[in-house]
């Protein structure tokens, strides 16, 4: 039976590689339609706990991967199990290094692990962000040296992820896809896999236009946001408020898009998916400036909510050095669990650097996780009126709605506003 015919009668089998913010949801909504999905990861206590039925992300209910498990989903770190599926969906992250150079490793990790296992009537999407020409670059070759003719028995897609953790307007199933194939034929195999379980796909020409569409989405959001960032040092120095002027230019109906400054950016699209299209430009002798300028914007607002802190320290007569800092929320945004690139870590590693004693409270962090590049041995501080008013400063840094807002202005010694959260309170800074 080829692959279209699997597809449309819901008996083709689909492999999720990556199990984190991107490959659970996605398993989720495959789940829901009948199709048969099995996930693969690396990590043995994750598979382990998606087979038990227990979900890893906050967002998601334990519930619902429990009904994955009666719907037929396992999860296997067996990658040899990649030969029973009719589709393979990468979901792996794709980070940048120190010198921000894109380190593609999970990718070619993840294709090393599935060569074997690629067959005929078999469809390859890539959903991680990277640079336009990463699939036919990188994945193309392994299908190639298997003998398989892309767009005959093969099919290879590139359908970039649009999922936006802890959002209750948007699920997996209502955000339009964009699939791109190598071959007319591979874009409709990608058509017809996402279409089973996604309302709305947007087909374009190529996989080089779908992987570019991805970079110019969270361009455009990087760039506006290092704008209204740089509005926000400008106004608080003529002492104007930056959310009354977003909010008051929003009422515009038309040629305007309101976005909010805060700490720095974070998660894992922002503060990385510009700086793909920023190496892939020096190929062909392009600086992208725009791109450079906001990182460069958005980069620097830790420090910018340090220097504030510093400031309202001195004003109350002490100084940062021995300083008990509370830093409130340290998700890198609203009411998720999801730390990836959080500026929040940023402000707390600049503030120990300078001799603080640094603290955090986040209803859905209770102990700081491991991070490739960052290292702390806390768990999550109760708030309470006697536990904040046990520090010299708190800095409101991800604006979670489980946060007692009345409580923390009542006790708070000093308190740092990021957020605008206090935009009415005279004697809240504002960061």
């Amino acid at each position: 039976m080829s692959f279209l015919d699997k597809t449309s009668k819901r008996t083709a089998v689909v492999g999720i590689l990556g199990l984190g913010y991107v490959g659970i949801p996605l398993a989720q909504r495959i789940s829901e339609v009948g199709l048969k999905v099995i996930g693969f990861d690396v990590l043995e206590p994750r598979v382990a706990q998606l087979n038990a039925g227990q979900s890893p992300i906050k967002h998601i209910a334990h519930a619902d991967i429990a009904a994955m498990g009666k719907a037929g989903f396992e999860a296997t770190t067996d990658f040899s199990r990649a030969a029973e599926c009719d589709a393979l969906i990468i979901c792996v992250p794709t980070p940048l290094d120190k010198t921000r150079e894109p380190d593609l490793s999970y990718v070619t990790g993840t294709m090393d692990m599935i060569a074997p296992y690629l067959h005929k009537d078999q469809m390859l999407s890539l959903e991680s962000t990277t640079w336009p020409g990463t699939t036919a670059e990188l994945l193309l070759p392994y299908v190639e040296q298997k003998g398989l003719t892309v767009g005959e028995d093969f099919f290879l897609v590139y359908s970039p992820e649009r999922e936006d953790p802890g959002n209750p307007n948007f699920e997996t199933r209502t955000i339009p896809k964009v699939v791109g194939g190598h071959t007319p034929a591979c874009r409709a195999a990608g058509e017809a896999l996402y279409g089973a379980f996604i309302d709305i796909v947007v087909p374009v020409s190529s996989t080089q236009a779908a992987e570019m569409v991805k970079l110019l989405e969270n361009i455009h959001r990087s760039i506006n946001i290092g704008l209204v960032n740089e509005l926000k040092v400008v106004t608080d120095a003529m002492g104007l408020d930056i959310f009354e002027i977003v909010d008051a230019a929003k009422t515009k109906p038309f040629g305007f898009t309101a976005y909010y400054p805060g700490p720095g950016i974070g998660g894992h699209c922002i503060p990385i998916d510009p700086f793909y299209l920023t190496w892939k430009a020096r190929e062909f002798g392009l600086n992208t400036k725009f791109i450079e300028l906001a990182g460069e914007i958005n980069a620097a607002m830790p420090q910018y909510v340090v220097d504030k802190t510093v400031r309202a320290l001195n004003n109350a007569g002490k100084s940062l050095k021995g300083a008990k800092v509370l830093a409130l929320g340290i998700a890198y945004k609203r009411d998720v669990d999801d730390m990836r690139e959080s500026p929040s870590v940023f402000v707390m590693e600049l503030l120990r650097d300078w001799g603080a004693d640094v603290a955090y409270s986040d209803p859905n962090v209770p102990a700081f996780p491991e991070m490739r590049e960052h290292d702390f041995d806390l768990t999550s501080v109760d708030l309470t009126p006697e536990s904040l008013a046990g520090f010299d400063a708190v800095i409101l840094l991800t604006d979670h709605s489980a946060f007692d807002y009345d409580m923390i202005r009542k006790h708070a010694p000093v308190l740092v506003d990021t957020r605008g959260k206090y935009r009415d309170d005279t004697d809240v800074i504002r960061a």
